[in-house]
């Protein structure tokens, strides 16, 4: 009787609810889905975008089992990038795929493929073959998927075209064959001009100056940046790297000072996530600023997650901030590897004349009067005649305005002149401009960045249609905060 009892009043007991399991990578790749096809049916790019960044933050999860049932559920199983997409996929799974397969297949009888949704199944497709490092199938992926952006002209692919014009360039880099797409890069950046796809043009540029730069091509490099159209920068991301390549096109043609603006506005737009680009910045904009004279601040080597990347070009700066060649020599000979991989080496060899003219200037202040002889020791001049080198060095500080000195050659020496007032001649007015245009300019852009809602002074809107400007704003700044830390 207990017994029985006890099993009557067992089902009663209550028992603990579970919490349901998390949805699969498939789930939200069908909702990504669905955000793609509501963007291109009511023809917001804003959607289209959105699901790009959610697709990003799925990337690590993405399984040749998820990929191949996602590709059976977004596309028809009879179209033509159907069996083209399988083939990129290995088989884990078999009988899980033939169960979404089939489930799929029943929801997609019927319904038309859209080409945004095609476009990104490439996309996802290209995305895993490179995370799983199959770059000659990636190269494949990604040729195929151009060909078919190239009869394609709707605005709502253009935001995942311009995505894959990236992993396009991107995939023939890692195998060496960046040359070869150099012609098409020119003849979609033709085509993307004509159809006045400005998101497509910027990514585009930006991919044909790295193109020329990684063969050190500057000139047509330069040549193409300055007869490229003009138009306004849609995508931070995009311009950051512009202004990173304009800097490196400026230093290499001696524009120090613009190729300085350059360099420290892509190192301050960029997001705080892209620390490996805000690196290679900071690296061009060091050696900029030791070539203008300038010495850069203690603070910029010391910055969160740098400090490592950054050691060789805080003793390159300490030695020339020193003026001492011998332990500039020895900087360049230590990191010659560092500075190779770098692609800054050649302009690290401009710098030992800053080194001399540096050391120069620090032995004109301490003596009044010193024999060139000693100029040669201190400076460290290692040549078969150090004495005259170091009078026809002496000669060139003297007649460029480094120093205030005379050279006395029947004596063999150097006399320096007395040090003035500094603030009685122009160098704090020319300071004081300096960073008042780096404020005004600041300024300008944020407020060229401010949005203002449309048609505020036309006419009065209604608390309804309030509620929803206010709603979308809400959605577009947080959006844009999302994209600032997206795949730089």
């Amino acid at each position: 009787m207990t017994q029985d009892v006890e099993m009557k009043d067992n089902p009663n007991t209550p028992s603990q609810s579970l919490p349901p399991p998390p949805p699969s990578t498939l789930h939200h790749l069908k909702e990504i889905a669905s955000v793609i096809e509501n963007g291109s049916k009511s023809n917001e790019v804003r959607r289209i975008g959105r699901a790009v960044r959610l697709t990003i933050a799925l990337r690590k999860r993405l399984t040749a089992s998820v990929l191949s049932s996602f590709i059976d559920y977004a596309l028809i199983p009879g179209s033509d990038p159907h069996p083209r997409l399988s083939s990129y996929l290995p088989k884990e799974d078999d009988q899980a795929m033939e169960t979404d397969t089939a489930i799929s297949a029943a929801q997609t009888q019927g319904k038309q493929l859209s080409p945004e949704l095609e476009i990104y199944c490439y996309f996802v497709v290209l995305l895993f073959l490179i995370d799983h490092k199959r770059y000659n199938e990636a190269k494949d992926c990604s040729s195929a998927s151009i060909v078919r952006l190239k009869s394609l002209n709707s605005r709502t692919v253009d935001v995942i075209a311009s995505r894959l014009y990236f992993y396009y360039s991107y995939s023939y880099e890692l195998t060496g064959d960046l040359a070869e797409i150099r012609g098409n890069l020119l003849a979609l950046h033709r085509i993307t001009t004509l159809r006045r796809d400005e998101l497509g043009q910027e990514t585009l540029l930006n991919l044909l100056l790295r193109n020329y730069l990684h063969y050190n091509l500057y000139d047509q490099a330069e040549k193409l940046r300055s007869k490229a159209p003009r138009f306004e920068a849609h995508s931070n991301q995009q311009f950051c790297r512009y202004l990173f390549y304009l800097g490196q096109i400026r230093t290499i043609q001696l524009e120090y000072t613009d190729a300085k603006e350059s360099l420290l506005q892509a190192a301050r737009k960029a997001p705080v996530a892209a620390r490996g680009f805000r690196i290679q910045c900071n690296k061009w904009a060091v050696i900029v600023r030791l070539l203008l004279g300038e010495i850069p601040e203690r603070t910029i080597f010391m910055q969160g997650g740098m400090e490592k990347a950054l050691r060789p070009y805080f003793e390159l700066t300490n030695a020339v901030r020193i003026g001492d060649l011998e332990l500039f020599r020895s900087v360049t000979e230590k990191y010659a590897t560092t500075f190779n991989t770098d692609r800054t080496h050649n302009l690290i060899v401009r710098l030992r004349h800053n080194v001399i003219r540096t050391g120069l200037r620090n032995i004109s202040i301490s003596y009044s009067r010193i024999s060139l002889v000693d100029v040669a020791q201190k400076l460290r001049l290692n040549s078969s005649n150090p004495v005259a080198d170091a009078e026809s060095i002496v000669a060139k500080a003297i007649r460029d305005g480094a120093i205030d000195a005379t050279l006395d050659h029947a004596n063999g020496w150097m006399v320096s002149k007395e040090t003035g007032d500094i603030y009685s001649t122009n160098e704090p007015q020319l300071a004081f401009n300096s960073r008042i245009a780096f404020c005004l300019n600041m300024h300008n852009e944020a407020v060229r960045a401010l949005r203002f809602p449309p048609n505020t002074l036309k006419e009065k809107e209604s608390a309804e249609k309030r509620r929803e400007r206010q709603q979308q704003e809400q959605e577009l700044a947080k959006h844009i905060e999302e994209d600032d830390d997206d795949d730089f």
